[in-house]
């Protein structure tokens, strides 16, 4: 089983949505949702400071050791020295128990050497995967084949969708 999470922020308060599912799924099997309030305001570079308590407690909700991954929106890491981003921080928070897969949008050029490119559905853009704790470029292709004719596998989208749910 995995758990995709993401967190969507709205002024100082913010939503976190977890969605369990198989590779192989076209539909999660659960969805599980935490709010938050008193949310502090974002610091460019730190990202995983906003995003990173939210997700830990999103995961109380969870049995970690069903988990075979964690996939985050956003990186594992930030440059191509090895620095932490939202997903190593992750990584060294579930103390290197729980394999975290980033898959971020948007390029970012400090980690190119970081993370692997992939295209799915007809889309010019990648999906731009890292990984720890797990093979990279067996991450990659799991991404790659998940369901779903579009860039983004299905079952991140309607992540994606639910975490904006008012």
């Amino acid at each position: 089983m995995l758990l995709a999470v993401d967190v969507y922020y709205i002024e100082d308060r913010a939503k976190a949505v977890g969605v369990l599912f198989n590779w192989d799924d076209e539909q999660p099997h659960q969805i599980i949702t935490e709010y938050f309030t008193g949310i502090e305001e974002y610091i460019p570079g730190e990202f995983y400071r906003r995003e990173l308590p939210c997700i830990l407690k999103l995961l109380k909700q969870v049995d970690l050791n069903i988990l075979e991954g964690v996939i985050v929106d956003g990186y594992v890491y930030v440059s191509n020295q090895g620095d932490f981003g939202l997903g190593g921080k992750l990584y060294e928070a579930l103390n290197k128990q729980v394999p975290i897969i980033g898959v971020a949008k948007t390029s970012f050029m400090a980690n190119k050497e970081t993370v692997v490119e992939i295209h799915r559905g007809e889309s010019n853009n990648p999906l731009h995967v890292s990984a720890i704790g797990t093979d990279i470029d067996e991450a990659a292709q799991n991404i790659k084949t998940m369901k779903g004719p579009y860039r983004m596998p299905a079952i991140l989208k309607l992540m994606d969708t639910e975490t904006k749910k008012e």
